[in-house]
């Protein structure tokens, strides 16, 4: 990681000074109840840099203690994220891994009297716990005997009670002033089948209690989490020292990251996907590390984005714009430029000799001169992009039109000399002649033109389809779900976010694969799409267009 200041790197610098740690231990925990998306990038970056940084270690590990929600489909995307950000963990672990330790320990916490089997409903439990300003009040079950609750607990392992039938119970403090110590919940029945132990166990272990002692039995040293989690502390601390586990993890919180205009919930981007308003997890419009990688982002261009970032206490959302930015950042040096045309108009060049092919010479990349040059064919017949053209333009419009002179990218001065147009009134094609006089690259200087255009040969153009992206959905439609009554935030959900134009592309890139990117004059950074074709087209996913306003 960066050598920036953050305040986790000064706890564990002063750690490992001190004498506190002698080694570095992190865990990235996810839940394998979906894929990951760009937040949980900030996650990654954290706590395997900074072990890396210490000369530590970071076990991937899967907090597995939920089978209803759970799937090895998300284990095996989690693993891919996490390797093609470009890290390696020290050990891959699964929450299911202890669930024979974490229930040995419960058993400690029913004999030490810190743990009681409870028969109140779950809407029950709700009422007792109490609100904010009003203290709970103990359940009638609260204070059973400790051979009760051993026996109660071992029959709910052994399958004699209906889920939601009893729950096993920390006996903390009912009139706690952090609700979540008023004996929180840390078992319940479950009748499910779990992806990694399969009907071995009826009954699972609630992630408050299941993290801290999976934290505890991999000594992690420095459990870096979000501070969504910084009143479960107490709950985290009182689970290590009461199960009296031999290593003492350290929780630490940092702000979580967020993006404007991007939705962030994987609840929320659940319901896109299993609704049918994105391709799968992996569209390029979703937020997912597998959507990013789809549509053309780099692991290198994330990392230093969320190294950006910072590392604070502090949640506030980031520019998307920044993101782009280092995206470019990355790009600039290493995508070929190549022309693309993504809304054709044909061009007929009507003094250049019909049958005639010549090859022009064209630097692949200006900004990196060590990728050498190319060759596009240039003939008679082109196409330039529709918009490049005007009929009556305004002032200041140095494009097409009638009369009007521009230079072909790489090729030659063209002028306007006819406008040909449907039975509609539509234009459908131009008339152009050119002046061999101003090959480009030929030290020509009689005369300049203020217009260069990009085009692509008509006679061996490529066909490819162009996907435009926007945002799913913005932060103030966002808003307005939430105060809307009757509308969810499916009910805004931006019916632009893909665009899909048909176009060509230069003759040279029939050898494009899947996750190949380039940069389209004037319109962007683009990928090849991994996973959409279509006959006879390459596929591309715009990742980002040239421009932007974001400045660090």
């Amino acid at each position: 990681m960066e050598e920036n200041s953050n305040f986790i790197r000064s706890i564990i610098k002063e750690d490992l000074e001190s004498g506190k740690r002698d080694t570095v231990i992190t865990r990235f925990p996810p839940e394998p109840n979906g894929y990951l998306h760009i937040g949980h990038a900030k996650s990654i970056v954290i706590n395997f840099g900074l072990a890396d940084e210490f000369n530590g270690q970071t076990n991937l590990r899967f907090d597995d203690t939920n089978p209803l929600k759970e799937d090895r489909e998300y284990v095996d995307s989690i693993k891919n994220d996490v390797a093609w950000l470009g890290y390696e963990w020290e050990n891959l672990r699964f929450a299911s891994d202890y669930f024979e330790e974490m229930y040995s320990r419960a058993v400690l916490l029913i004999k030490k009297g810190k743990a009681y089997v409870d028969d109140l409903s779950p809407d029950e439990i709700r009422e007792y716990r109490g609100t904010l300003t009003e203290p709970g009040k103990d359940s009638p079950y609260r204070d059973r005997s400790v051979e009760e609750n051993l026996d109660l607990l071992d029959r709910m392992r052994k399958g004699e009670f209906q889920n939601g039938e009893k729950v096993l119970r920390a006996k903390i403090d009912m009139a706690s002033g952090n609700i979540n110590m008023r004996d929180p919940v840390i078992y319940r029945v479950s009748h499910a089948t779990h992806h990694n132990t399969g009907d071995a166990w009826c009954i699972y272990p609630m992630y408050a209690f299941a993290h801290p002692l999976e934290d505890a039995i991999e000594g992690v040293t420095h459990s870096l989490c979000t501070t969504e989690f910084e009143e479960q502390r107490p709950l985290y601390n009182w689970v290590v020292e009461e199960c009296e586990m031999e290593s003492q993890p350290q929780q630490i919180e940092f702000g979580r990251l967020n993006i404007e205009n991007t939705v962030m919930s994987k609840r929320k981007l659940k319901q896109l996907v299993d609704e049918g308003y994105v391709d799968g997890w992996d569209d390029p419009r979703m937020p997912t590390i597998s959507g990013l990688r789809r549509k053309g982002y780099t692991p290198e261009a994330i990392r230093e984005f969320v190294q950006a970032t910072g590392v604070s206490k502090g949640s506030g959302a980031v520019d998307e714009a920044m993101l782009e930015h280092f995206v470019r950042e990355d790009l600039k040096m290493k995508a070929p430029r190549t022309m693309g045309i993504l809304n054709p108009l044909k061009v007929v060049i009507t003094n250049y000799p019909e049958g005639q092919v010549e090859m022009l010479d064209a630097e692949i990349n200006p900004e990196n001169p060590e990728m050498g040059t190319r060759q596009i064919p240039f003939s008679r017949e082109i196409y330039v992009e529709q918009d490049d053209f005007m009929e009556n333009p305004p002032k200041k419009y140095f494009r097409l039109f009638p009369g009007n002179e521009v230079r072909l990218k790489h090729a030659y001065f063209i002028k306007c000399e006819d406008v040909i147009k449907d039975e509609d009134g539509n234009v459908i094609e131009l008339h152009c002649t050119y002046d061999v006089e101003t090959k480009s690259g030929s030290g020509f200087t009689g005369r300049k033109v203020k217009g260069t255009l990009h085009w692509v040969d008509a006679s061996q153009a490529i066909p490819a389809e162009f996907r435009l992206y926007e945002p799913l959905i913005r932060d103030e439609d966002l808003k307005a779900a939430d105060e809307s009554e009757d509308k969810t935030f499916i009910d805004f959900v931006n019916e632009d976010s893909l665009t899909i134009q048909e176009g060509f592309i230069e003759p040279n890139m029939t050898d494009a694969k899947p996750q190949d990117k380039f940069q389209f004059f004037r319109h962007g950074y683009f990928n090849v799409d991994p996973k959409h074709t279509v006959e006879d087209k390459i596929v591309f996913n715009r990742i980002v267009s040239l421009k932007s306003s974001f400045k660090l």
